[in-house]
């Protein structure tokens, strides 16, 4: 059985956060910052956007593959993965502040969405009930 979604979730989030590394690297490089933020504002901000993605990213991972192994992903599963990663993008955005600030919200806000749904969804495969 090939996980497609699972295998698409998992590439999409190996570029995402290559993209929020080099961001902190950036900033890294520009700011001659080489352990920890340096008392770096921005640095900061883009360190725990990077972090807060590989907070939560292995669970919904985990919650896709979990239901995609069970058979009872489908196209849902694919769209709920890609609004999940979207919304990372748009955190790891709103995280530096200024006008696109509001992704940090809709970031937060998808993720724990994401999260509580799958796992309702799992638990409700477990008893039989999806």
């Amino acid at each position: 059985m090939v996980l497609t979604t699972t295998l698409s979730m998992a590439a999409a989030a190996a570029l995402i956060n290559f993209w929020l590394a080099l961001r902190c690297g950036q900033v890294r490089a520009k700011e001659k910052v080489s352990i920890g933020h340096g008392g770096n504002d921005m640095l900061e901000r883009r360190m725990r956007a990077q972090l807060n993605f590989a907070e939560n990213t292995p669970w919904v991972l985990a919650l896709i593959a979990a239901i995609e192994l069970a058979e009872k992903g489908g196209g849902w599963l694919a769209l709920v993965g890609a609004a999940y990663m979207l919304a990372r993008v748009a955190h790891g955005l709103g995280m530096d502040g200024g006008k696109l600030e509001t992704g940090r919200g809709i970031g937060v806000m998808v993720t724990m969405l994401t999260q509580l749904g799958l796992a309702v969804v799992a638990v409700l495969i477990v008893l039989g009930k999806f």
